[in-house]
This record gives C-alpha cells, structure tokens and sequence, in this order.
C-alpha cells in the first residue's frame, strides 16, 4: 500500500519487542493492518522527525506511544472492521503498556480523517519526513479522551445517529472488558 501510494522506504515489519502489529481480517483475507509502537530508549519512530513534540509529553511524565504503518484495503468499507483495529490497539496501549498519550504521522490528506474520526490534535508545524519522503503532519490524542469516548459511544453503531466518529463503532465496555483479560492471560 505504502509503495503503491509512492512513499519511499522499505515498509518492512521488523522484530522489534516495543512494537506490535495487529492485522484485521475477512473470510482468512488480511484486510488492514496497523502497528503500535511504544516508547522506549531509543524512542518511537516519530522522534526521527518530532523529537521535540514528543519530548515535551514525556518532560511531563507521560508514557507515550505511537500508530505506525496502518494500511487497510481499500475495496473494503468496514468502519466496523477499523474501529476494532483501533479498539484493540487502544487496549495494548493503554491496558496493557499502560500509555497516556498517544502520536501519529500522517499526510496532509489524511489528516482531516484521523481529527474527524478519532479526535486527534495537530501539533507543531507540517513537516517532512526522510523515511517516506513525504510531508506530515504531527498528531496527538490522549488516551483518556480516548477511553471516555469508548465509555460514551462504544458498541452504539446501532442507535446513535449524528456521531460521525468511528468511537461507536468500537466495541462495548464489557467487551473491552473481555478482551483485556483475554489478552493480558497471553502474556
């Protein structure tokens, strides 16, 4: 998807223990995947080119954490299928690694989306990133913000109307409930 869109780079999963790659799938086709990385000594990917964004988060003591790599099909026009890809990433983030706030590079036409749908913030200025060869912008949410919205609108696709974000669209408390624990019992 990456090279298809004319993003240079290698695009490459790499072992890596700070970061994990989730994968939605249709019928046994892998239909999006996402990668979450968290922070760790040698930083997050955006460092490379918001260093001091980022820096600011952690002066505060926050844990931070990052959305990396997300590619999702484009015949495929699930909000549902996106929303859990996002809802599970959330519960490793924030359940699991225990992160406060979380950041994304994107393009400048994608921006619109992740504000829209998800409730990110821009921070800093466009800037452009070597490893794609691209412009980006920086955007950051809380994942308190995050999980009050789960906690308001998630498991709802079916009887809210006018919320235009993809938050109904995530799965219910209980059963976020559920799969933390499923997924905490992995570990």
């Amino acid at each position: 998807m990456y090279a298809w869109r004319g993003y240079s780079g290698t695009h490459r999963l790499d072992d890596d223990p700070n970061r994990i790659t989730l994968s939605a799938s249709d019928h046994g086709e892998v239909v999006g995947t996402v990668t979450l990385g968290i922070d760790s000594p040698v930083g997050l990917l955006a460092d490379e080119v918001f260093k001091d964004e980022i820096d600011r988060f952690r002066e505060r003591g926050a844990k931070v954490c990052e959305i990396t790599k997300l590619a999702f099909d484009p015949k495929v026009r699930s909000k549902a299928a996106l929303a859990s890809l996002f809802h599970v990433m959330f519960i490793y983030g924030r359940r699991l690694h225990k992160c406060t706030d979380v950041f994304i590079e994107v393009n400048p036409r994608h921006r619109r989306f992740y504000e829209t749908m998800l409730g990110f913030k821009r921070m800093g200025e466009l800037r452009i990133n070597p490893r794609v060869n691209a412009p980006g912008w920086l955007l950051w949410n809380s994942l308190d913000y995050v999980q009050e919205q789960i906690e308001r609108y998630g498991g709802t696709s079916d009887a809210i109307e006018n919320e235009r974000s993809l938050f109904p669209y995530f799965f219910s408390q209980k059963e976020e409930e559920g799969i933390a624990r499923r997924l905490t019992n992995l570990g």
